[in-house]
């Protein structure tokens, strides 16, 4: 394992990025973000890099192999994101405000599959892809501060 760290910085053809809507509560904003992020490793694992390991060799979960950008944005910008991630076929997660409701994955499923996809609630969104195709999904919304 190389651990040269004068290598130039990598540069990733890619992006991951979490779009949270603006109202939520600093609470609400580290729980949506922990829950869309989870489903991309899932399918697309091309983004978990190697596991980790200390220098007394104890093991550590793999991550994400690349940064995961985090945004904010108004109901109406992520409302548009939304329809904007579908239309581009680009894999995604979605978290409806239903789900602060919820307490496990089986009502959190039945939360989202009870809505029409125009009427879902989103307030937060995550997407994986390249890096204009995600841009484009996320225009208008700002980094998270």
């Amino acid at each position: 394992m190389s651990t040269d760290t004068t290598a130039e910085p990598m540069r990733f053809d890619t992006k991951i990025a979490v779009l949270l809507r603006d109202d939520l509560e600093p609470w609400q904003r580290l729980n949506v973000t922990s829950f869309l992020v989870s489903g991309l490793g899932t399918q697309v694992p091309e983004v978990v890099g190697e596991p980790y390991e200390d220098a007394d060799g104890v093991a550590y979960l793999p991550m994400f192999r690349q940064p995961v950008l985090v945004f904010e944005a108004t109901k109406e910008t992520l409302t548009a994101a939304h329809g904007r991630v579908l239309s581009r076929a680009l894999p995604r997660a979605v978290f409806t405000s239903d789900l602060f409701a919820t307490g496990n994955d089986r009502d959190n499923r039945a939360a989202v599959r009870a809505v029409a996809t125009a009427e879902l609630d989103v307030v937060g969104l995550a997407v994986y892809g390249p890096r204009n195709g995600v841009d484009k999904v996320i225009k208008g919304a700002r980094m998270h501060p």
